[in-house]
């Protein structure tokens, strides 16, 4: 018997866990991973050995897991970006230095190898530049055909780097949105696997892995706040699972808060936090490409979780991104992509609204790198 299954998120049904469900039989609500009890009680935080802790893996055979080295990404102290928010701490959690240059391979890397576990051979992905490469290399790393649809608009740099891999790119008209609609039209008509790091359940195993590594690297002394540029919410989500779980087994006492930046131009889930509503329509361009999701899929669940940990969503402009951008190069040495910089320009408010204390400790994730996505001069 597997020790995993699949529960819809909105209704709670079980399903069986492959990779062709992406969705409830009965709601359509997205689906999340469910572990059978094995009998394990966790120990009290103040005797646990962090090198010892290992989140729970849907994989049946973890030592032959797929791997390109993601994760263990360093923290590094940001001194000069604390002061000029006015803070005492603030670190930045590096994660543009995973293997093909953003978080997204902590969640491929899990998501492939189930694929690669159950024999797929071919798979499709959208994505608007950093997912599509991620799940370009550790398909080619599985033997796995990849078929990326990718906004035509999306960073030459980054497209290049899919095509590197030996994907096949599908360049899409359109917002980012279209790149969506048109995967699911190909693989519905090819009847293929649809590698979904919006949907898939096993993404989520993959990117919770960031809350484990927070807690080693602070010892169980967490931060206070992480900040999130949040589009479809993988990171975001994969933390809080993940910090949820360690907290189940009374591995650490409480989850820091953990707070969602978007872009002012397409800011679903701040306008959903807001009780506002929003049109996906009327959505414009924004330099952070990474967070420009109009209909994010667990929208619900990031809601959800921002309520529980008593998070905030704040929406930023693309001026106030840019200038982060810039400071975090010029005055930290971290070249981030736009994506990543949004998350500097959220807690600049969230420190001036008073949501933020100075005092108060702050983790930022670095979510991918600025060589792929390179500003307009």
């Amino acid at each position: 018997m597997s020790h995993i299954r699949l529960r819809c998120t909105r209704c709670g049904a079980p399903h069986a866990a492959d990779m062709a469900t992406l969705a409830c039989d009965d709601c359509a609500g997205p689906l999340d991973m469910e572990y059978r009890p094995r009998g394990q009680g966790g120990k009290a935080a103040d005797r646990v050995a962090w090198s010892d802790v290992e989140p729970p893996s849907p994989l049946h055979d973890p030592p032959s897991a797929l791997s390109l080295g993601e994760g263990d990404t360093p923290c590094a102290e940001l001194p000069v970006a604390a002061e000029l928010i006015g803070l005492r701490r603030l670190v930045g959690k590096l994660e543009f230095l995973n293997p093909t240059g953003s978080f997204k391979d902590r969640g491929t890397a899990v998501m492939i190898g189930v694929a690669r576990e159950l024999g797929v051979r071919e798979l499709v992905e959208d994505s608007s530049g950093n997912a599509g490469a991620s799940v370009s290399a550790y398909a080619a790393r599985a033997g796995i055909k990849a078929h990326i649809f990718a906004p035509a608009g999306a960073p030459p740099a980054k497209l290049r780097q899919i095509a590197a891999y030996g994907a096949e790119v599908h360049s899409i008209e359109g917002p980012r949105d279209a790149a969506t609609d048109a995967a699911v039209a190909y693989y519905t008509e090819h009847r293929l696997v649809y590698a979904s790091h919006a949907l898939s359940p096993y993404f989520l195993e993959g990117t919770k892995t960031f809350a484990y590594e927070v807690a080693r690297q602070f010892e169980g002394g967490l931060p206070a706040h992480i900040v999130f540029p949040v589009g479809n919410g993988g990171l975001y989500l994969g933390a809080w699972k993940g910090f949820d779980e360690l907290r189940s087994a009374r591995l650490i006492a409480w989850v820091p808060r953990l707070h969602c930046v978007q872009s002012r131009t397409v800011m679903p889930l701040v306008a959903a936090h807001r009780g506002e509503e929003w049109d996906s329509g009327a959505q414009t361009a924004t330099v952070a490409g990474g967070i420009a999701v109009g209909a994010p899929a667990r929208r619900d669940q990031v809601l959800s979780a921002l309520r529980a940990t008593n998070g905030a969503a704040v929406a930023v402009d693309d001026g106030d991104i840019l200038r982060w951008q810039s400071t975090l190069a010029e005055r930290e040495g971290v070249y981030a992509e736009a994506t990543s910089a949004a998350a500097l320009a959220g807690l600049e408010q969230l420190v001036l609204r008073g949501v933020i204390g100075a005092g108060e400790s702050v983790l930022v994730p670095i979510t991918g790198t600025g060589l792929k996505d390179t500003p307009p001069a």
